[in-house]
């Protein structure tokens, strides 16, 4: 017997919907693209800082140093690109043209360049050098490029908007590979002729999507991601991925520090944060910083307080006067990712089963465990409070909890608590806000047979995708 197929779909469908099966929730407000998406689970990447300012020793050149202060007498971006792997992280930023305006490749619209130095006789490319690198170890490529410049006699007049994407095109045109990152400085300062310059943002921003669509751009303001507001390594407690943008500008124009720090509920914009810190004291390398080099417990503090809290971390390594990660840096990273992966190792949910609401048997409680992020748990529309409990495999002793929402639908979730069943009492371990990419929640170390996490607010019907137990002996 042959089912017409207006008859097989009609069956499915009752099929689907006698098991209950629901359609996904709509997004809610300003939701990522799949390039910010994945940006963001790239959870950690590297950055380095570097130029004539290692060779120097200082944090912003005067654009006036010499072509040849810049020789690094032994660069091995291989060693980068493994170190970076190494440590856990997914890409290398570089800062491909400082304050200064020293170019770290052979741009046609300086001379303030590498193939104006003794450096390979003039004829290397650091980009190309690191590019290759990143390729090689399966790392994503990213480009620091500051607007300000303190070498270019153009800067400070409007010639010098016309430079600068000539400059953005002589390294995005595809000749480096896929940018995964444009990282712009707001920065603006006086050029040589003593003059600032007004950025034309909407020309910078539309030269990099003309020419790497796929690129996040940083900035103050995004618009693919935002600053997070310090240097210091962390985002706020309460962090948003929505930020409202409009009458703001990056640098000085740019929204508070609070603000950037934590975003803006409802907003529609997209913009996550990007937390950059240094391993060391300043960006640039030093030898007498070398002793300075931030130790296991205070990267994994920043960790908890990037990470953890709905944020990337962008670490900055620099490379020193020989072109390569200093072996202090590189052992102490080596240190952070046994830390992580010591701590990480073992999700303590492993054989729970959860209970609770659900819009239907697509988007049941138990999807919140394991790590296929796809698979998401989700209430009915209008309903936007709600308690999973996770009963546990026998008693397990924790101290971080992990939480997932499922961003590319939009973030949602405003406040929750966490309740564990000790000794056959309920009683609540932590409160918090906000969820986002991930929440990692720092708890007292609790021996429990169960676990509550209690949605209290949110903006839309809450979904998360991952519910997570590890304890860490180590911080």
């Amino acid at each position: 017997m042959r089912i017409r197929p207006s008859i097989y779909v009609s069956f499915v469908f009752l099929v689907l919907l006698a098991a209950g099966c629901q359609s996904a929730p709509a997004p809610y407000g300003a939701c990522p693209t799949p390039a910010q998406v994945a940006w963001q689970q790239m959870e950690m990447n590297m950055f380095c800082h570097f130029g004539p300012n290692t060779f120097t020793g200082a944090e912003w050149g005067s654009g006036a140093e010499p072509e040849d202060i810049f020789n690094p007498s032994d660069l091995d971006c291989g060693q980068w690109a493994a170190t970076a792997r190494a440590a856990g992280f997914r890409g290398i930023i570089v800062t491909a043209k400082h304050h200064d305006g020293f170019c770290l490749w052979p741009s046609p619209e300086s001379r303030h360049t590498v193939a104006h130095s003794r450096w390979r006789d003039g004829r290397g490319d650091v980009l190309r050098e690191l590019s290759d690198a990143c390729a090689a170890e399966g790392l994503r490529f990213g480009i620091y490029i500051s607007p300000w410049d303190r070498n270019d006699p153009r800067y400070g007049s409007p010639a010098y908007n016309d430079a600068f994407v000539h400059t953005l095109e002589s390294v995005l045109d595809g000749r480096y590979g896929p940018v995964f990152e444009q990282w712009f400085d707001g920065a603006c300062g006086e050029g040589p002729t003593g003059r600032r310059q007004e950025y034309d943002w909407p020309l910078f921003n539309g030269t990099v999507a003309r020419l790497q669509p796929q690129a996040v751009i940083f900035s103050d303001v995004g618009p693919g991601c935002r600053w997070v507001g310090n240097e210091r390594g962390h985002a706020g407690r309460t962090n948003w991925s929505t930020l409202e943008v409009e009458g703001f500008t990056p640098g000085a124009g740019s929204p508070p520090v609070q603000v950037l720090g934590e975003g803006t509920p409802g907003a529609s914009h997209w913009a996550a944060a990007e937390t950059d810190v240094s391993i060391r004291p300043g960006w640039f390398w030093r030898a007498s910083e070398t002793e300075k080099v931030k130790n296991v417990r205070e990267l994994m503090q920043i960790y908890y307080e990037s990470v953890g809290r709905n944020s990337l971390l962008l670490l900055n390594v620099p490379p020193d006067t020989c072109g390569r990660i200093d072996a202090v840096d590189s052992l102490r990273l080596m240190e952070f990712r046994a830390a992580l992966d010591s701590v990480f190792a073992d999700d303590l949910t492993a054989g729970a089963t959860v209970s609770g609401p659900s819009r239907g048997r697509g988007f049941a409680p138990a999807n919140v465990l394991g790590t296929d992020y796809d698979r998401y748990w989700a209430m009915p529309d209008g309903e936007t409070a709600a308690v999973l409990t996770l009963s546990l495999d026998g008693e397990k002793t924790f101290n971080r909890v992990v939480l997932q929402e499922y961003i590319p639908l939009g973030q949602r979730i405003s406040a929750f608590h966490i309740e564990a069943l000790t000794d056959g009492v309920w009683r609540e371990i932590a409160r918090e806000t906000t969820v986002g990419y991930k929440r990692i929640v720092l708890t007292e170390k609790v021996s429990a047979t169960a676990l509550r996490v209690a949605v209290d607010e949110a903006l839309a019907c809450p979904t998360l995708t991952r519910v997570a137990l590890y304890c860490d002996s180590i911080f």
